[in-house]
């Protein structure tokens, strides 16, 4: 019977008839039935057995709503760190790791809702995965833009070191005083929040910049296939499956 409600995905599909011929028996506890009957998703079972199962049932509520965003939210963080970590130390991008932020938005979820699936919660298990894998590519950018700045900030401080070397040996030599270098010209800053606005904008549509950039490719268009696949396993986890529960039925005699 413990087996009966603690496997998440029962089937209620396939009736089970033991015992005696000419008697009905619960499909969950496989007892013989006596007095009224119950009908889970067409499979019949007892009083006892159906009153178990309203207790286990989850409810979609907002509450339950909310925790599987909040889940959803963190497995997609943890899912984008992954995604980037495995790219910066490995230089290769495999779209495969969208498959496991798929499956990492789509069990959290569940986890949060406590078994809760539904059409909203499958259209934010799908944003998610989304979202994860296409602002992967803003720490990505980060850490080779840094690694960029620094290299180019090394070449301009070794060529202006050059030039005011070349400058005061030419005043040396013809006698003029040493001359204050030129101040460098200030950029003005971007603020915090804007510069978030803008990474989060390119993040998602990091995967169609490529495109863009350098038109179609089949890396691109496998790619594109794989998180298709990915935002498809998160849909089909969160999809759920409600049991619903008729009765009580008149139980009436039959024959052998």
């Amino acid at each position: 019977m413990s087996d009966s409600f603690s496997n998440p995905s029962p089937q209620f599909g396939t009736v089970e008839y033991l015992g005696k011929p000419g008697f009905d028996h619960c499909q969950f506890c496989h007892q013989p039935i006596a007095g009224n009957y119950y009908r889970i998703n067409n499979a019949m079972a007892c009083s006892d057995c159906a009153e178990k199962m309203r207790g286990v049932l989850a409810t979609d509520t907002h509450a339950a709503y909310m925790r599987a965003l909040f889940y959803g939210i963190g497995a997609a963080i943890a899912g984008m760190i992954l995604y980037a970590v495995f790219e910066i130390a490995t230089g290769l991008i495999i779209g495969y790791v969208s498959l496991a932020v798929g499956w990492m938005v789509g069990t959290a979820m569940m986890k949060g809702s406590n078994g809760v699936g539904g059409r909203r919660y499958q259209i934010t298990a799908v944003l998610l995965t989304y979202a994860a894998v296409s602002m992967a590519a803003v720490p990505v950018w980060i850490h080779y833009g840094n690694k960029h700045r620094q290299q180019q900030e090394i070449q301009e401080q070794q060529n202006r070191q050059q030039l005011e070397d070349e400058q005061r040996q030419l005043e040396a030599e013809s006698g003029q005083k040493p001359s204050l270098a030129a101040p460098r010209p200030v950029q003005p800053r971007l603020s915090f929040g804007g510069w978030l606005a803008r990474a989060a904008l390119l993040g998602l549509a990091s995967p169609f910049l490529e495109v863009w950039g350098g038109g179609v490719t089949f890396g691109w268009l496998i790619g594109i296939v794989i998180l298709f696949v990915g935002m498809k396993i998160a849909a089909k986890l969160t999809g759920g499956r409600r049991a619903e529960i008729f009765g009580p039925f008149d139980d009436s005699p039959r024959t052998s």
